[in-house]
């Protein structure tokens, strides 16, 4: 099952977010075997407000247990966090399915 995560950061964490940004990439570096693509979300003036994340995982359980140690979610930097069911049909200019 793939997923798209659109995660907003709360009001004022871009200071949190740039500081646990390398553990947030370590993390990323672990999940390799699940992530299909991954990006910061930016405002108007180019500045992160967010991420957005594709992911891959058997399970909605799965992907709930990933979120619970995701370092943004645990450092309270992701104050909203929106999941919906995906179907990649194109990776990287090819279609897939």
């Amino acid at each position: 099952m793939q997923f798209v995560i659109k995660a907003y950061d709360g009001e004022g964490m871009l200071d949190k977010r740039m500081e646990v940004r390398p553990r947030h990439f370590e993390g990323m570096d672990r999940m390799k075997e699940h992530l299909v693509c991954a990006g910061g979300i930016l405002d108007e003036a180019g500045k992160l407000k967010g991420s957005l994340l594709v992911m891959e995982f058997q399970s909605r359980e799965e992907l709930d247990a990933y979120l619970a140690q995701e370092v943004y979610v645990v450092e309270h930097v992701w104050q909203k966090i929106e999941v919906d069911q995906m179907n990649v049909a194109y990776l990287n200019r090819e279609r897939v399915q």
